[in-house]
């Protein structure tokens, strides 16, 4: 199923949003937002800038998601990544390159100080 969705992934890749929904740590209702996001070796990377957000804190309550990329529909396990990690780099990159194209390591770091990431393992 993994190979699946991963290949049904890249189909997508080159879309420009993405729409994830977590289910609400209080409320327990689904709660979707549009994002920014880049793929690679078979997850889906976000990053948000500045504290987290209801969205962010329903991922670290309950790490199930699904999210619909360009008319498709997937689901997932998602979790934050610790800043500086090799992970968290190649997100960052990824992320960047995706809607900037490349740049020095200076300006990529600079881009996602105030931020943080988002993997996405796909079910």
């Amino acid at each position: 199923m993994r190979r699946i969705a991963g290949e049904e992934l890249q189909k997508v890749a080159s879309q420009r949003l993405i729409h994830v929904t977590t289910i609400g740590r209080k409320t327990r209702n689904p709660h979707t937002v549009e994002l920014w996001f880049a793929i690679r070796n078979g997850k889906v990377y976000l990053s948000h800038e500045g504290s987290e957000t209801d969205w962010m804190k329903n991922i670290q309550y309950g790490d199930r998601i699904s999210f619909e990329i360009g008319g498709k529909n997937f689901t997932g396990r998602a979790h934050l990544l610790e800043n500086g990690t090799e992970e968290a780099w190649e997100a960052e990159v990824t992320l960047y390159e995706k809607y900037y194209g490349k740049a020095a390591k200076e300006i990529i770091e600079d881009w996602f100080s105030l931020s943080r990431l988002i993997a996405i393992e796909p079910s």
